[in-house]
């Protein structure tokens, strides 16, 4: 007889959205909230409802101006919300007034990215590093929060005099952990440091872009491995490698996590070791989604954030990935629109042209998820490999075929 399973069914939690856009901001608000919106569906929260204000600057004390503060307040009592999220990091006093106010969670987008890393980290270096961050940002805000800290205490070494405050004390459990984190991963950096040093004589190529642009689907097309692809934000955290082997040419392909706009300083910095596979690879595949309708802010946010953490490779090829997703927005747009109006949507030959003639870097244009174009990206690959092994080994002939 079969056994019968129940599967607990977790309700997402109702949240509303509060965005800020402030004088002389270049990038749409909607841009960002439409992402928010992405993220919290993430973070399985079902947004009801979103609250935008234009300021010139932020209120010191609560971020948004007090009318808007009553009108979020009034909206969340009578409605049964369990979450309100802000798009913008806010300080410890303005996360704590706001709690205060609304008597309701309140995350900015920075604890949102936190939160979906701890859901969706899966190896222990991953969740160290995503603990390393979370401390990090809440160090500066444990005034009134997490007093829960309190039951911890009695493992942790920590000396509590008669008359210390509770805060002081759960301040220095944190810096403990912090260090002891630290410690850990700069253990395991050692180890992987190593690790590539072993590897290093074949040519390293790693995939990076915006999240959720299609890098899993691809890695696993190019090593014919099983690695985990949702229609989520941040659906792989760690960095997967494989050996891969076109006709005689090996090199290593890794996966990366996708990188976002406000990426929070706490993960790009707990994250580095994940992101050496990026910044010491030899060929980058740079991940585009051109169905998105922001995909060149996307480019941007990816180049920035190569910049940071000082990537220098040999090679960059821009891989502009979902064409079929493309080609069928492009037909649907030609039904709705007149050939004369303003805003035209390019054709996918258009763009192709547009971007060939663009960027200085081999381009190549596929659909991941339909196999279309993918022996015209391996062949590039392949091409790209070999000329890093003929600069390395010019009088090794037959290095490729000895691997």
């Amino acid at each position: 007889m079969i056994e019968k399973r129940e599967y607990t069914v977790i309700q997402p939690l109702k949240a509303v959205l509060v965005g800020v856009e402030l004088k002389g901001q270049k990038t749409p608000l909607q841009e960002y909230l439409d992402e928010l919106k992405f993220l919290a569906t993430t973070y399985n929260a079902e947004t009801v409802k979103i609250f935008t204000q234009k300021l010139d600057k932020p209120d010191p004390a609560t971020f948004i101006g007090k009318g808007k503060a009553e009108e979020i307040k009034n909206y969340v009592d009578n409605n049964s919300i369990d979450l309100i999220i802000f798009d913008d990091e806010l300080s410890p006093a303005q996360q704590r007034n706001l709690e205060k106010f609304f008597q309701k969670r309140v995350m900015d987008r920075t604890l949102l990215i936190l939160e979906i890393f701890v859901q969706r980290a899966k190896t222990s270096y991953a969740k160290t590093q995503v603990q390393l961050a979370q401390y990090e940002y809440l160090l500066p805000r444990l005034t009134g929060m997490w007093t829960h800290l309190e039951r911890q205490r009695g493992g942790t070494g920590t000396r509590g005099g008669a008359g210390e405050k509770e805060i002081e004390t759960d301040r220095r459990i944190i810096k403990n952990k912090i260090a002891q984190l630290k410690k850990q991963l700069k253990d395991i950096d050692k180890q992987m440091i190593t690790q590539r040093k072993n590897r290093s004589q074949l040519v390293r190529v790693a995939l990076v872009g915006y999240t959720n642009v299609g890098k899993s689907t691809l890695m696993n097309l190019l090593s014919k491995s099983k690695v985990f692809v949702e229609n989520k934000l941040f659906a792989t955290l760690d960095t997967t490698t494989r050996k891969v082997i076109l006709d005689t040419t090996p090199f290593l392909l890794s996966d990366t996590v996708g990188f976002i706009r406000k990426l929070p300083h706490q993960l790009i910095e707990s994250f580095k070791s994940t992101l050496d596979e990026a910044r010491e690879a030899d060929i980058l595949l740079h991940v585009v989604d051109i169905s998105h309708p922001n995909f060149e802010e996307h480019i941007k946010v990816v180049q920035q954030t190569l910049h940071e953490i000082k990537a220098n490779p040999e090679t960059i090829i821009m891989v502009f990935n979902k064409i079929d997703l493309y080609q069928s927005q492009y037909e649907a747009f030609k039904k709705t629109h007149s050939l004369l109006e303003e805003d035209q949507l390019p054709s996918l030959d258009e763009l192709k042209k547009t971007w060939m003639q663009h960027l200085n870097d081999p381009v190549v244009f596929i659909s991941a998820e339909k196999k279309i174009n993918i022996n015209e990206l391996r062949n590039l690959i392949k091409t790209k490999v070999e000329e890093i092994y003929h600069k390395r080994y010019p009088y090794v002939s037959s290095y490729l075929h000895l691997q």
